[in-house]
């Protein structure tokens, strides 16, 4: 894969720029749609909030392109993939979920927009309320097409495969243990180095933003500094029928247009791709007693119009230390009035160390209970509670949502992957109960 240029997020909100060091001088100086745009480039405004929003959550960037976007042919229906916004398809089912690892197709070729499958979610794209979350699995690379999406952001979760996502802001290399969020309306590509797989957490609403710190202060989680925009590059390119595919209102359209789409030489502003990896989060948590919430370690999150309520949050389970005394270390069992949809990247997660599979996940719908299974409650019922790593070599995620999420049938049956046994790694908890300690 080419090699290309990174530079540092320095902040969200925060307004920056980049030209394509071919093209100096490519950004206008004073004015940003000025008469005449150097090297004879048009002007074209990305907006990711209302034209009004307070200046603190307005998001806009300026393009300078060799051609407007609106230079396309009309769109037409297009049936490629598995998504699915119909969440009255199945019938409700409040089960804990969980899938073996999602098939990699190998009999045919599948690029990223073609192996997207739709497991769960709420709400409506078109009123801009809720939330998807799909998988991919794809082995070939996006071959004269682009896709966007209309209805909401892409928090992409890379399992296996590094891919190449060519965007109209430059160009993003992500590998596994790394996310990207390419946000509504941003035309990408992506390049695959063979068989691809992970996880997406799409959001309508508005867009993912770093949690409020609170009592924790300024320093911890995921600094801004560690996230990451590409710089302009662009690509003069004449395509015979290049395919610009867009979501809209949660169906798939296809135009053709004669020209590569990444044609952006300069931009400026605050609405960008990005990514983070996720090795550079600073944890928190205890160091005396008890286990704090797991929103200790959400890295992005998508705030309600309620304060301290998620449409989603993006959090993981890092690699740590554990030195909390008298505590019962692992996730404790609970329900709660969030939906918990989890993924591990990497490794073996700590609660559940047989089933719960790298390239697989786990749903625990609103006020489904859960919690470790039977083998971790005894072990971390009578381990030597001294300081102990956590987690080393391992990455499990969480998509959590205040919505209840409905399941497509393609999570329920054919996908093919779901784990009917998944109820049973509970079923052997004692009853440990005596009326008197002695």
């Amino acid at each position: 894969m080419q090699r290309f240029k990174l530079k540092y997020l320095s902040g969200f909100g925060n307004e920056f720029a980049s030209e394509d060091e071919r093209c100096p001088n490519a950004l206008p100086h004073g004015q940003n749609s000025p008469q005449t745009c150097p090297y004879g480039l048009y002007a074209e405004q990305l907006s990711g909030s209302a034209f009004t929003s307070p200046r603190e959550s307005n998001k806009r960037s300026w393009l300078y392109r060799i051609r407007p976007s609106v230079q396309h042919k009309p769109f037409r229906k297009l049936i490629e993939s598995n998504l699915n916004y119909d969440w009255n398809g199945a019938e409700p089912n409040p089960n804990q979920m969980r899938w073996k690892p999602f098939n990699i197709p190998t009999e045919k070729e599948v690029d990223f927009v073609q192996g997207l499958n739709t497991i769960c979610g709420y709400g409506d794209a078109r009123s801009r309320h809720g939330i998807a979350i799909h998988i991919y699995a794809c082995n070939a690379s996006m071959k004269n097409k682009c896709f966007y999406n209309s209805d909401g952001d892409f928090l992409i979760v890379p399992q296996q495969g590094t891919q190449l996502i060519t965007t109209e802001f430059g160009r993003i290399e992500v590998a596994p243990n790394e996310i990207c969020v390419i946000q509504q309306g941003m035309r990408f590509a992506v390049e695959v180095d063979g068989p691809s797989r992970g996880y997406i957490l799409e959001v309508f609403d508005g867009h993912f933003v770093l949690p409020y710190l609170g009592p924790i202060g300024a320093n911890g989680l995921a600094n801004p500094r560690d996230f990451l925009t590409p710089t302009a590059y662009f690509v003069d390119e004449e395509v015979n029928d290049y395919h610009v595919v867009n979501k809209f209102q949660g169906s798939l359209f296809v135009a053709e247009q004669n020209h590569s789409p990444f044609d952006v030489v300069a931009w400026h502003g605050n609405y960008v791709p990005y990514k983070y990896d996720l090795s550079k989060f600073a944890a928190v948590n205890s160091v005396s007693f008890d286990h704090p919430d797991p929103s200790i370690f959400t890295v992005l999150t998508c705030p309600s119009v309620k304060p301290g309520v998620a449409i989603a949050d993006f959090v993981i389970f890092p690699p740590r230390w554990a030195v909390a005394e008298h505590t019962f270390r692992p996730p404790y069992f609970h329900r709660n009035c969030m939906s918990e949809f989890a993924g591990l990247i990497k490794g073996i997660y700590e609660a559940k160390e047989e089933g719960f599979v790298a390239g697989g996940a786990s749903l625990h719908n609103m006020m489904t209970p859960h919690g470790p299974d039977a083998e971790c409650f005894k072990k971390a019922s009578t381990a030597q509670l001294k300081p102990t790593r956590v987690a080393d070599g391992t990455m499990t995620f969480m998509f959590e949502t205040s919505f209840s999420l409905a399941i497509t049938e393609w999570g329920l049956k054919s996908c093919n992957t779901l784990d009917n046994d998944y109820y049973k790694c509970w079923q052997s908890l004692k009853k440990n109960f005596k009326l008197s300690e002695s």
